[in-house]
């Protein structure tokens, strides 16, 4: 079981003794040292009498490991579905570091209301990569535009909104654009 019960401590300004002192019954700093770093077992029973020593939930002191994604029970391909032989785990929609995330309040072209986006932010030289795809484009003013990148020319981005009857926009020297990667749509 990983703990964080160090970082606790020294964000509470307690030395290891001060927890040592403060357990019931009292223990050594030596101890507390060694549950800290791993090298003893954390128990229920300790995770409880640290937890009251540093006056803060059993909880707050647990180090709960980041999961892959939800794990894959089926795969879909060429011959059917199928049962995977190996566990998977599936990627949850969420952007890269640097990335964005839209909802989609209101069905507009292929949209549909509830649609969550993901996007990828790009730099100028990688406007390229997003040709025929969806973007994100901001504006003067604060604004942004969505739609299909249709045409670059040096610096002027031709973009065709989502929606029927829409006329295509030109934007001129936008520092980044945002390509939709990934979309996720709930079903029903």
């Amino acid at each position: 079981m990983k703990t964080c019960i160090r970082d606790v401590r020294h964000a509470m300004g307690m030395t290891l003794q001060d927890v040592a002192d403060r357990c019931t019954p009292p223990t050594t700093a030596q101890t507390i040292g060694r549950l800290e770093t791993g090298t003893r077992t954390v128990s229920i029973a300790w995770l409880n009498r640290i937890s009251a020593a540093l006056g803060v939930e059993a909880t707050d002191l647990l180090r709960v490991p980041k999961r892959a994604g939800p794990e894959v029970d089926i795969l879909l391909g060429p011959e059917g579905a199928a049962i995977p032989r190996q566990p998977r785990h599936a990627a949850p929609p969420r952007p890269a570091q640097d990335g964005l995330t839209m909802l989609v309040e209101f069905s507009v072209g292929e949209y549909r209301q509830g649609d969550m986006v993901s996007l990828e932010k790009l730099e100028r030289k990688s406007f390229g990569r997003a040709l025929n795809r969806d973007v994100l484009v901001p504006r003067h003013g604060g604004r942004l535009a969505f739609g299909r990148l249709i045409d670059r020319d040096a610096n002027r981005l031709q973009i065709q909104p989502p929606a029927q009857g829409s006329r295509q926009q030109v934007i001129v020297d936008p520092p980044w654009i945002a390509m939709a990667v990934q979309l996720l749509r709930p079903l029903g």
